[in-house]
């Protein structure tokens, strides 16, 4: 994990889970987690001394995956990195907030149809309770939700925006901008500033979060690994 230590987004799964996310924190010695059916992120600490390959195994156990972002250390050779992408982290200071009347605050008895949209359009990891992170934001057309923004990590001074998603036949019309701009505006009446991730190579995407403002604050890498079963 290489970090410039004394920033909040430097380690932001960390910095969540120990500042405004330390309620829904798993601890196993000084390794840190959300709920396995919130987000599949995992927490290490910035010191590579300070954890242990065995100590994830014990942590996650055999059979299981998790999710790093910033990773740069090798694991054991049995491991399968399944996943390993460039991406970007982008700081939403320059961001323009602004409420939307379309969209609808979504809860747990829309979890269904969320995740029914995240399965059609892939944004990134959304599971069945990643909703109780922060708000989310959607909007319908005849009933049907059709698109749908929101929040994830929540490092202390920031918030991620996370899991913007439009369904297919209702691209084009600017609901994904409108969502991120919405759910942007809830985080700073708060008094934060918005953040994101997006895969490097989603090329179009970027570009549509740098229309909106927000600026490359570093370039990172995202893995899933599967420790071997038992």
């Amino acid at each position: 994990m290489t970090t410039a230590a004394g920033h909040p987004l430097d380690n932001p799964a960390r910095s969540s889970l120990t500042g405004p996310h330390a309620h829904l924190a798993e601890r196993h010695g000084q390794l840190l987690r959300y709920p396995v059916d919130m987000s599949p992120w995992l927490a290490l600490p910035d010191e590579r001394e300070n954890w242990s390959w065995a100590e994830i195994t014990e942590f996650v156990q055999p059979g299981g995956t998790f999710s790093v972002a910033g990773f740069d250390a090798v694991p054991p050779a049995d491991w399968d990195v399944f996943f390993h992408a460039d991406g970007v982290q982008m700081d939403g200071t320059g961001v323009r907030g602004e409420a939307d009347p379309e969209a609808v605050l979504l809860g747990p008895a829309d979890v269904p149809e969320m995740l029914d949209l995240v399965e059609r359009t892939r944004p990134g990891p959304f599971l069945p309770r990643t909703g109780e992170m922060g708000t989310y934001l959607g909007i319908r057309r005849g009933g049907r939700l059709v698109g749908m923004a929101g929040e994830r990590m929540h490092p202390p001074g920031w918030t991620e925006i996370s899991a913007v998603c439009t369904d297919p036949d209702f691209r084009g019309q600017g609901l994904g901008g409108r969502l991120i701009r919405a759910v942007a505006a809830g985080i700073q009446e708060r008094g934060e500033k918005p953040f994101l991730h997006a895969a490097a190579a989603n090329v179009g995407a970027v570009r549509l979060y740098e229309t909106l403002g927000f600026a490359l604050r570093r370039k990172i890498t995202f893995a899933g690994v599967r420790i071997p079963a038992a």
